[in-house]
C-alpha cells in the first residue's frame, strides 16, 4: 500500500449546496488545520451536502498521533460550522482498503419462486413482505430500506469484530425514517401550528428514569418508558386540546414508513439490493482479512432474517492466491 500517511475529514449538510458546503463547512475545518505538527498539505472536496477535507503528513508522523491533532483542531472549529453539523474523521484506512464485498438481498426477490406462509415472516399472498417483528412491507421503498436496516444493525457490527477489520461501508436501500407529512388545511382547521406539532413528536419519544420506591426493605425502580415502537404509536401521540377533544398527530398529518434523500443506489440483475464493502486496517495482511471477513459471513448468515440473504462478491484472498499461483 504506497498511499501517504492521511486522515481524512467527512462532513454532511444535506441542505447546503456546493457553495455553500465550500464557504461554511470546508473552509473552516481545512484552515483549522494549518500548523499541525508534521503537517504536509491539505486538498479537499466540496459537493452538494458532503465535504471532504484530506489531511496529508510527512512519512515519519504516526498515523494515530496525526489523527488525534485532527480530532483536536475539528473541536476548535466546531464553533465556526453551522448549528448541528459535525465533522467524522473516516476509518484507519486507505483507497486499497477495500478487501471483500457482498450484497444483501431478498433469498426470492419480488417474492417470485418463494413458499407463501401467510402470518409467518417472509413473502405474503398478497405481495407484501412480513418481518420477524411483524412489520408488513408493502412498497419497494420498505423493502429496500429493510435490506439497508439488516446491513447496518445485523451484518455490519458483527464484520466489525473481525481483526484487522477497520469499518464497514454500506451502498443502497434506505436509512429507515418514519415520515410525517402534515397537511395545513388540517392544521389550520384544529388551530395547531408546525411548532406545536414538531413539540409534540418529541414529547412522545421519551424515556425518562426515577430512581426507585423503598418498600419493605426491597428497591422498586421506575421508569417512564414512552418511545416510539411503530406508525400507529406516532399518529396516536396528542398534539393539543381543542373544545375537550384530543388533537392527535394522524388527525393533522399523514404518517408513513420511508427513507432518507439519496443520491445513488445499488442494484443486482435488475433488482435493488444493499452493497457492504469491507474495509481493511492500515498495515493489515489483505489476504488474511479477507479471507477472516469470509468466514465470518457465514456465520453470521445463520442470524439473518428469514427471506434474507447475504452473498460474498469480491474477496481480495482469490486475487491475492491467483497471483501467488502465477510465481
Amino acid at each position: 500500500d504506497i498511499t501517504n500517511k492521511q486522515v481524512q475529514i467527512n462532513t454532511v449538510d444535506q441542505g447546503l449546496s456546493p457553495i455553500e458546503i465550500e464557504k461554511r463547512v470546508t473552509f473552516p475545518v481545512e484552515t483549522a488545520m494549518a500548523g499541525i505538527p508534521g503537517l504536509e498539505g491539505t486538498r479537499s472536496v466540496s459537493r452538494n451536502g458532503f465535504s471532504q477535507v484530506t489531511v496529508v503528513f510527512k512519512e515519519n508522523v504516526d498515523l494515530y498521533f496525526a489523527r488525534q491533532q485532527v480530532s483536536e483542531r475539528i473541536a476548535q472549529a466546531q464553533d465556526s460550522l453551522p448549528e448541528g453539523v459535525q465533522p467524522q474523521i473516516g476509518p484507519v484506512t486507505t483507497g486499497l482498503g477495500e478487501v471483500f464485498m457482498y450484497t444483501v438481498d431478498y433469498a426470492n426477490p419480488g417474492g417470485k419462486g418463494a413458499t407463501v406462509r401467510n402470518g409467518q415472516p417472509g413473502w405474503q399472498s398478497d405481495g407484501n413482505f412480513l418481518t420477524p417483528e411483524g412489520e408488513r412491507l408493502t412498497d419497494e421503498v420498505s423493502r429496500a430500506a429493510y435490506l439497508r436496516t439488516v446491513q447496518d444493525w445485523i451484518i455490519g457490527p458483527q464484520l466489525r469484530t473481525v481483526q484487522g477489520v477497520a469499518g464497514v461501508d454500506s451502498i443502497g436501500g434506505f436509512e429507515k425514517q418514519y415520515l410525517v407529512e402534515p397537511d395545513p388545511v388540517k392544521l389550520s382547521a384544529y388551530g395547531v401550528s408546525f411548532s406545536e406539532l414538531a413539540q409534540a413528536l418529541e414529547a412522545a419519544n421519551l424515556s425518562v428514569g426515577a430512581n426507585f420506591l423503598d418498600r419493605g426493605g426491597e428497591a422498586y425502580l421506575v421508569r417512564a418508558d414512552a418511545r416510539i415502537r411503530s406508525i400507529n404509536e406516532i399518529a396516536d401521540a396528542v398534539i393539543a386540546t381543542r373544545g375537550g377533544v384530543s388533537v392527535k398527530v394522524g388527525d393533522v398529518a399523514a404518517v408513513r414508513l420511508g427513507g432518507e434523500l439519496r443520491t445513488g443506489a445499488a442494484s443486482m440483475n435488475g433488482h435493488e439490493v444493499v452493497v457492504g464493502t469491507t474495509l481493511m486496517l492500515i498495515g493489515e495482511n489483505s489476504r488474511t482479512v479477507a479471507k477472516a471477513v469470509g468466514e465470518k459471513l457465514k456465520a453470521v448468515e445463520k442470524s439473518l432474517p428469514v427471506g434474507v440473504k447475504v452473498t460474498p462478491k469480491v474477496g481480495r484472498s482469490k486475487l491475492v492466491n491467483a497471483t501467488i499461483a502465477t510465481v
